[in-house]
């Protein structure tokens, strides 16, 4: 409360003092002339000087800012003043009558620090200038409203661990608005409010600097600051403003490497495979990044050979990894000596001590039951394709590498020997042919043998056999391909017609070595010789003076080919020769001997042609034959085919003449309609009735008469009617009937008296119905 009542003091006398100096009148001082016509010069009788008013005025009445007065003014109100420019009326007016100027709003320097305004005395009367228009400032007083702020803030920044005292960090900048020139309000100091004994500020700077040597980043690698800026240079009253920084230690290589253990001891089986990993360990560094980089190297042990050392660049260990295999029987252990040593060293941090640590790493190796070993990687054995089934090869050996040295067995690898020309005794390892070979079938055998302890057949070792072939004579020479030889029919004795050449499936060690010649048989023909040209080479020539194809169009050489084999093999080969018509040149155009015998009769597409005739008429008539004998199905079934039965059972007796619910009497009631004519629906009709007569009102009997009549000869002239078996039964007897009921219930449990002969009179359909009921000799019943 006392600081701020002070200040309160400040600005009140401020605001008198500058209220006293606007009050002052000024003339003639700085005067200009000033020209009016037809008159004589005279100078300026009033002059404005700045005015100065207060910022933030926090009164309810207008603030005064100063008194405009000219000479001319008598005191009785003939002048009136006038303001014009930046804020005029709005925020400065003026009393037109005394010249006094008030401020109507409160005034905010840091907005706009002055107007400029234009002032001017007039004659009430005539509304004219008696006084040129002048101009003034009114300039806007500061006063401290405005608190340093950090326009960067918050900050952050980063020193190096370990820096001396005084190391710059960072400089922070507070900007205060208030008026720079005037005062002390924009004036400001710093101080750390936060952040001590680490850290301290320059006052007047604001440069941040380290105020504690070596500090550790591996002890605390952050710190939180917290700065003030004050202005009023700090004085009390003054207002602040604060700022956060945020300081990182970064890392420098201060911290060697350091095995945690002096010794390390690993176990590794000694069928683990070469390349594979042993061991990883790694040294301790506090420091990170490029400072912790570090490498490792095998510098002292009975390993180096055996075993490498790298380093993993993500993780910074040492990778311990085989180089050869190991064998327990041979070497059970191995010791290295290991060193890790940084890869970037600061020079300044050398007296702390060697930036590199050694360890000691044993390698037990321990024993595994092992496959098999064969002495030879892979074994090369010959053998004649003339070897007899039984015959010895090789052989091979293997034993256990273990300290047990179990007996092993061997055996072939039938996948790679599927024809099993190769046989292996189980014991000794001898490799014997068990077929027949042929090295034109196959020149290399490459097979595989298994070779098992007898203790633990699980475990097999395998050796590679490579069997080639020796090649014998057994194939005879024959000819090289096919030849089509030809011979013009104006062939000349001793024209070569033919060049031959043959080939051999053996491979002798000097190459082949064909002869050539006729046979025997063949030796003393009148028409071809042959002629060994020393080369592998035979050629054919003719002995004769001009062939024909109408004597004989085709003639067979026999060549008999020898090779130089040991025992020599031969073979006779036919060689097929054509008689053809040649050019002037000597090139054959026709070989064929039917060509001179085609032209007295037909040709190839006229017999042809022909036989197409042929084959076009048979078609035809097998077409007509079959349509011919193909028939009308009738629409009526035959009996023989067509047999069947339709029963129609009604287990309902019904209720009687007075029964008119169960049955529909209305069709046997009105007998006057005309019926419609109903086709079989299996059957195609070829007559249809269209029609039916109308019928009269007729006595019962009569009715039942016509009905049953009509009935009848519709089913006899009907065609799509079979004769099926039907039964039907008629619930309605008419009325009046003169035989009353045809029930044969009732005649045969009472003792009635009717008579049924009138239905001998029926016609034979009803004779069985006239035999049943009838009072005749022949009536099955009495």
């Amino acid at each position: 409360g006392k600081v701020e009542f002070c200040h309160f003091l400040q600005i009140l006398a401020l605001f008198l003092c500058l209220s006293g100096m606007n009050q002052a009148e000024l003339s003639r001082s700085r005067s200009k002339p000033y020209f009016q016509s037809g008159r004589t010069r005279t100078k300026r009788s009033w002059v404005w000087n700045q005015f100065f008013v207060l910022e933030e005025y926090m009164g309810t009445d207008p603030l005064y800012v100063g008194k405009l007065h000219s000479d001319v003014d008598k005191g009785d109100g003939s002048i009136k003043y006038i303001l014009s420019g930046e804020g005029a009326s709005s925020i400065f007016i003026i009393d037109e009558n005394t010249g006094d100027i008030h401020a109507t709003k409160r005034l905010d320097r840091e907005e706009q620090a002055y107007y400029t305004l234009r002032a001017q005395a007039l004659d009430r009367l005539t509304n004219k200038p008696v006084e040129p228009e002048s101009e003034f400032v009114i300039k806007i007083q500061d006063i401290n409203d405005n608190e340093p702020k950090f326009l960067d803030g918050p900050y952050t920044a980063g020193v190096p661990e370990m820096s001396p005292v005084g190391t710059s960090v960072v400089q922070v900048t507070a900007t205060d608005a208030d008026d720079p020139t005037y005062g002390n309000s924009a004036r400001v100091v710093y101080s750390i409010l936060q952040g001590q004994p680490y850290f301290s500020v320059e006052p007047k700077t604001g440069v941040i600097k380290t105020a504690l040597p070596n500090m550790d980043r591996e002890a605390k690698d952050q710190y939180l600051l917290v700065i003030q800026a004050k202005d009023m240079v700090g004085q009390n009253g003054g207002l602040s403003g604060t700022t956060s920084v945020t300081v990182t230690l970064t890392d420098v290589n201060d911290n060697p490497p350091r095995f945690p253990r002096r010794s390390y001891q690993y176990n590794v089986p000694e069928s683990l495979p070469v390349a594979s990993v042993v061991a990883r360990i790694k040294a301790a560094d506090a420091d990170v990044g490029p400072n912790a980089e570090m490498e490792y190297k095998i510098v002292d042990g009975d390993g180096l050979g055996v075993f490498k050392i790298s380093v993993d660049k993500d993780t910074q260990e040492g990778i311990i990894t085989i180089q050869k295999e190991l064998d327990f029987e041979a070497k059970t252990s191995y010791t290295l000596r290991i060193e890790a040593a940084n890869m970037h060293v600061d020079p300044r941090f050398l007296s702390l001590g060697p930036f590199s640590d050694m360890t000691t790493v044993k390698i037990i190796v321990e024993d595994v039951d092992e496959p098999p070993v064969f002495t030879s990687r892979l074994y090369s054995m010959v053998v004649s394709e003339a070897a007899k089934v039984g015959t010895i090869i090789g052989t091979v050996a293997a034993h256990d590498p273990d300290a047990s040295n179990s007996p092993v067995r061997y055996s072939i690898d039938r996948n790679t020997d599927l024809e099993r020309y190769f046989n292996i005794d189980a014991n000794s390892g001898v490799i014997t042919t068990a077929k027949s070979l042929d090295r034109e079938t196959n020149a290399i055998h490459n097979i595989t043998v298994l070779a098992m302890e007898s203790q633990n057949p699980a475990q097999i070792g395998r050796g590679y056999v490579a069997i080639t072939i020796l090649d014998i004579n057994d194939n005879a020479p024959e000819f090289a391909m096919e030849y089509e030889t030809t011979v013009c029919e104006n062939a000349q004795p001793g024209q070569v017609i033919q060049k031959i050449s043959a080939i051999d499936k053996d491979d002798p060690p000097n190459g082949h070595q064909f002869y050539f010649s006729l046979t025997a048989e063949a030796a003393n023909n009148h028409n071809f010789t042959l002629q060994d040209n020393k080369d592998n080479t035979a050629t054919v020539l003719t002995r004769r003076n001009g062939f024909r194809r109408q004597e004989q169009s085709v003639f067979y050489l026999p060549i008999f080919i020898v090779d130089s084999g040991s025992p020599s093999l031969s073979s006779t080969n036919t060689l097929t020769i054509r008689v053809c018509d040649c050019d002037a040149d000597g090139i054959a155009q026709t070989c064929n001997a039917e060509a001179y015998i085609l032209p007295a009769g037909l040709s190839t597409g006229a017999l042809i042609a022909i036989l197409a005739c042929v084959l076009t008429l048979l078609v035809l008539v097998l077409l007509i034959v079959t349509m011919r004998r193909r028939k009308k199905e009738p629409l009526i079934f035959d009996e023989e085919r067509d047999i069947r039965e339709n029963i129609v059972r009604y287990d309902d007796e019904g209720g009687g003449e007075e029964d008119t619910e169960a049955f529909d009497m209305a069709a046997l009631r009105n007998l006057n309609i005309i019926r419609d004519t109903k086709t079989r629906r299996d059957v195609t009709p070829e007559i249809q009735f269209l029609s039916r007569p109308t019928f009269k009102s007729i006595p019962d009997n009569v009715i039942f008469r016509e009905f049953i009549w009509e009935r009848l000869k519709e089913a006899d002239v009907d065609p799509c009617a079979p004769p099926y078996d039907s039964l039907q039964t008629y619930a309605f007897e008419g009325n009046g009937s003169v035989a009353e009921s045809l029930s044969s219930l009732d005649s045969i449990s009472s003792n009635s008296d009717q008579n049924y002969d009138y239905l001998s009179d029926w016609g034979p359909r009803f004779k069985r119905l006239a035999d049943m009921y009838g009072t005749g000799p022949d009536c099955l019943y009495s």
